[in-house]
């Protein structure tokens, strides 16, 4: 009875042990998971997943253009500039268009842009 008993208790220990086993390793695998999950969450939308790389990807093309039509501007700048140091004709125009400077003995005649509004008859 005693040797019955031991097997039996063996027996007992071996499903206990094989049970848990199991279930240990489901409990791994469900954790695995959600490790494997999560990080794939963050690697997607976290700070610095995908979607906040395409933002800068985006932001860096948008600033890219900026600077390139500020080059041009500036290099627009600087040729009119060039224009008016060495052109005494530029010079010229820009004081008469601009400043309304005169030569000696020269009138200029001023118009009015908006035309008066017409007063009503009575």
């Amino acid at each position: 009875m005693m040797t019955d008993e031991k097997t039996e208790q063996q027996s007992l220990r071996e499903r206990a042990s094989i049970y848990l086993s199991r279930s240990g390793r489901r409990v791994a695998t469900v954790v695995a998971i959600v490790i494997a999950v999560s990080l794939g969450y963050h690697a997607t939308f976290g700070a610095n997943g995908l979607t906040e790389f395409q933002q800068k990807r985006n932001q860096h093309h948008l600033l890219q253009q900026e600077i390139l039509q500020l080059q041009q501007e500036n290099s627009r700048l600087q040729q009119q500039v060039q224009h008016l140091q060495s052109d005494p004709d530029a010079i010229e125009h820009e004081a008469r268009v601009i400043l309304r400077y005169a030569k000696p003995g020269e009138v200029i005649y001023g118009l009015n842009d908006k035309p008066q509004a017409k007063q009503p008859s009575k």
